[in-house]
């Protein structure tokens, strides 16, 4: 058509293939589209299925890295996604745009955040306990080991998180984690650095008192250390 689209798939021209929703008829759920499985996905794509698109490895052919996906950049990456590729989804300030708040990103709600993480918002990753689906306990998350930890953090599971000195990679000075800084402290909690977990009065915000930290109790004292809290710090012995 005018717009440089096949006509039938085209929204602007009225297309034959496009529903009352404007989706392609095919694809969409809510007309039952042919190309709709019983799980509500795209049938090429539906793991259960066994969809044309999955490979052996049990992710789409065209983005696995072992299959040699045509999405698969030279660097091992979504080529949409890869910086030094300028890929299609990096925007100019070579963030992904669609979640750039500058952008004005559609992954990003009015509260500045991402949409599927925002509570306000309902997000769809968050669970019915106000936290990320696929690290709640309760919920089963995804990213739940077997030892009730994050996957990713867990030592007995190997997490890719730790590292040779079984620590959390990023905060392991050997290893010159990210999340180490100059002065070898951990940067968020670094007063030198101005480290976000540090409050005005130069504390850490979680345990200052006069910031309403979350780590105080309504006692005054760090909740973990309050008898009268039961803190975790506490033994049965009350000390």
């Amino acid at each position: 058509c005018e717009h440089g689209r096949e006509r039938s798939q085209c929204k602007e021209c009225g297309g034959a293939s496009i529903c009352a929703h404007q989706r392609q008829r095919a694809k969409c759920k809510e007309c039952g589209g042919a190309s709709i499985c019983t799980h509500g996905r795209e049938r090429s794509f539906c793991k259960e299925c066994g969809g044309a698109s999955i490979c052996t490895h049990g992710r789409r052919r065209s983005q696995c890295k072992d299959c040699g996906g045509a999405s698969i950049c030279i660097h091992g990456r979504r080529r949409s996604q890869c910086k030094e590729c300028g890929g299609a989804s990096i925007c100019t300030h070579e963030r992904q745009r669609a979640k750039c708040k500058e952008c004005g990103g559609a992954s990003i709600c009015i509260h500045q955040r991402k949409r599927s993480r925002c509570k306000e918002c309902g997000g769809a990753s968050i669970c019915a306990h106000g936290r990320r689906r696929s690290t709640c306990k309760e919920c089963g998350g995804s990213s739940i080991c077997i030892h009730a930890r994050r996957r990713s953090q867990c030592k007995e599971c190997g997490g890719a998180s730790i590292c040779t000195h079984q620590r959390q990679r990023d905060k392991c000075k050997e290893c010159g984690g990210a999340s180490i800084c100059a002065h070898g402290r951990i940067r968020s909690q670094c007063k030198e650095c101005g480290g976000a977990s540090i409050c005005a009065h130069g504390r850490e915000r979680a345990k200052c008192k006069e910031c309403g930290g979350a780590s105080i109790c309504t006692h005054g004292r760090q909740r973990s250390r309050c008898k009268e809290c039961g803190g975790a710090s506490i033994c049965t012995h009350a000390r």
